[in-house]
């Protein structure tokens, strides 16, 4: 199974990557992670990456497409591979498409984990993560049991991350937007979008991912 994970920040993607890794025995790919091991063991491609990174600038999707291309290769990509972070626009899908048909490793779909606007601002603005513990719980859809006090190691240190703030998150849900419009039609115009609500709970949002993959 070959896909590429669509959804805006807050969907649950992270969560359901999880259980797709469990389930179909098959790497999650982050590009973002890809560029920090990149940069952390000094490959050509990381000291390229760290050079823009350096100057200030973006990098670019050729040295993000190298890293790709070289994951791939590894063994545990040879069953299929969940794609998060990338692509962005349709220019990077469009590229990334011409890469994976070189490398006869096609996509077989773009799976779209679908949120209301409203759910996500709740979901973002409302995070409250232990500093002890690491655990996260959230003050309008899941609150600790008694406020301000982890459930699970019992600290007082829960923290809302400055920004989780209204028009932070509804800058970053703006963007996404702008930019993964385009993409869901690119996949849909492919026959290979397929989406689920991420309303609910994980197992039941789960549950309904793999029945759309079959």
């Amino acid at each position: 199974m070959r896909l590429v994970l669509l959804g805006a920040p807050g969907s649950g993607k992270g969560t359901q990557a999880k259980q797709l890794i469990e389930r179909y025995n098959i790497p999650q790919i982050s590009t973002g992670d890809l560029l920090r091991a990149a940069v952390g063991a000094g490959t050509e491609l990381g000291l390229k990456a760290k050079a823009a990174m350096d100057a200030g600038e973006l990098v670019s999707d050729e040295i993000v497409l190298g890293m790709i291309a070289d994951r791939l290769k590894e063994a545990d990509a040879q069953n299929g591979f969940i794609l998060d972070g990338f692509p962005r626009n349709t220019s990077q899908a469009e590229s990334l498409d011409a890469l994976l048909n070189e490398l006869n490793k096609p996509l077989d779909t773009a799976l779209l984990i679908d949120v209301e606007f409203d759910s996500l601002m709740k979901r973002l603005t409302g995070r409250l993560t232990c500093g002890k513990c690491g655990a996260i719980f959230n003050r309008y859809t899941n609150p600790p049991k008694q406020e301000g006090v982890c459930d699970k190691c019992g600290s007082d240190d829960l923290v809302h991350r400055a920004d989780d703030n209204e028009e932070t998150v509804g800058n970053r849900l703006k963007v996404y937007q702008e930019q993964t419009e385009p993409l869901i039609a690119y996949y849909k115009s492919q026959g290979k979008l397929k989406s689920v609500s991420g309303e609910g709970e994980i197992a039941e949002i789960f549950a309904k991912i793999t029945e759309v993959l079959g």
